[in-house]
């Protein structure tokens, strides 16, 4: 049995506020001096979006800005900025969030010291189209799930299109020395260990997906996630492994697509090993702003906060406004382990 909170609406649209006229959704949070920096896509007219910013105390807003924070520059995020991932590191703010340009959907990243003004960084994940990555799944051994989302992509989005790939986020601690992030290539969520951010080009890409098989925590394993997962909060350090937070999406019969919250406990010291995983959704689209908005069925968790024996885990609901839930973090990794 694990203790889990009612739900409660955090963030909606500001009225009057241009950059997020269309919705508030699927934020990224981090504590700094007592208070929860949250930073969230935020999406105008048009489905254009970018990132918001807000401070919270007590599962309340006190500052909110009334500009982005960061805001589509490039033609690789021409059409927005979407879903952040924060990660303090080093003495250093790394976010990471998708970039699309109306065609594909990239992963870039941005650091900063001081959580109000970032420094963007480029790209992080593979330029490589489906065309070229069907030709290494053909060697890799992939399972057949992962052809299946290359023909789907390239007949929505033509040959030309770029893998797929979102819901990246860093490890709070190095691995064995190394930085770690996971990612995800449709359907699975996978680990990639190296050494410094330059090392990540093209090259470097190419040889991963050659061996792409070796680097994957989880696959879809039960019915509330018989289409594909994908990663939620940034991996959350305890003595029992490093607790993951991930979102499952069920296609049902009668309501189509359904997104749930997860939970697994991946091994400290090698996070590609699972010590744990419900075997069922952590929580659903129950109320009635979680099942209705600009996507129905929809919670996904993407920000979380320890204090004391509470997680409170933030998501986007519906693709409309943010929630937040409070679960008890020890009777969650007790059934994660039973």
């Amino acid at each position: 049995m694990i203790d889990i909170s009612e739900s409660t609406i955090v963030l909606e649209s500001k009225l009057g506020v241009e950059f997020e006229n269309e919705g508030v959704l699927n934020p990224t949070c981090i504590e700094k001096d007592g208070l929860v920096n949250l930073f969230y896509r935020a999406v105008r007219k048009g489905n254009f979006s970018s990132i918001g910013s807000c401070q919270i105390k007590n599962n309340k807003v006190i500052n909110r800005s009334i500009k982005p924070v960061l805001e589509p520059e490039y033609k690789y995020e021409s059409h927005g900025i979407e879903d952040p991932r924060i990660t303090y590191l080093d003495g250093k703010y790394y976010m990471f969030y998708t970039a699309y340009d109306g065609q594909n959907a990239l992963v870039a990243w941005a650091t900063s010291t001081d959580l109000k003004t970032f420094t963007k960084k480029g790209l992080i994940t593979p330029q490589i189209t489906y065309d070229e990555a069907e030709d290494i799944f053909r060697d890799s051994g992939m399972i057949d799930k992962y052809k299946y989302f290359e023909k789907k992509y390239k007949q929505i989005k033509g040959d030309a299109v770029y893998l797929w790939e979102k819901d990246t986020m860093l490890f709070p601690k190095k691995i064995n020395g190394k930085y770690a992030i996971l990612h995800r290539i449709l359907p699975g969520i996978q680990i990639c260990y190296f050494d410094d951010f330059d090392q990540l080009t093209q090259n470097f890409w190419r040889e991963y997906l050659k061996n792409l098989n070796d680097f994957v925590v989880m696959d879809p394993k039960f019915p509330f996630e018989n289409t594909y997962i994908g990663g939620g909060t940034v991996p959350i350090e305890t003595k029992e492994g490093w607790l993951l937070i991930y979102h499952s999406v069920e296609e049902d019969i009668n309501k189509g697509p359904i997104y749930h919250a997860g939970a697994a406990l991946l091994d400290k010291k090698n996070p590609k090993k699972v010590i744990g995983r419900l075997s069922y959704p952590l929580f659903s689209p129950e109320t009635d702003w979680e099942r209705h908005g600009a996507v129905d069925n929809v919670v996904f968790p993407t920000g979380a906060i320890v204090k004391g024996n509470l997680i409170s885990v933030y998501y986007g609901a519906a693709d409309s406004r943010i929630g937040v839930k409070n679960i008890n973090l020890p009777q969650l990794l007790k059934e994660l382990l039973s």
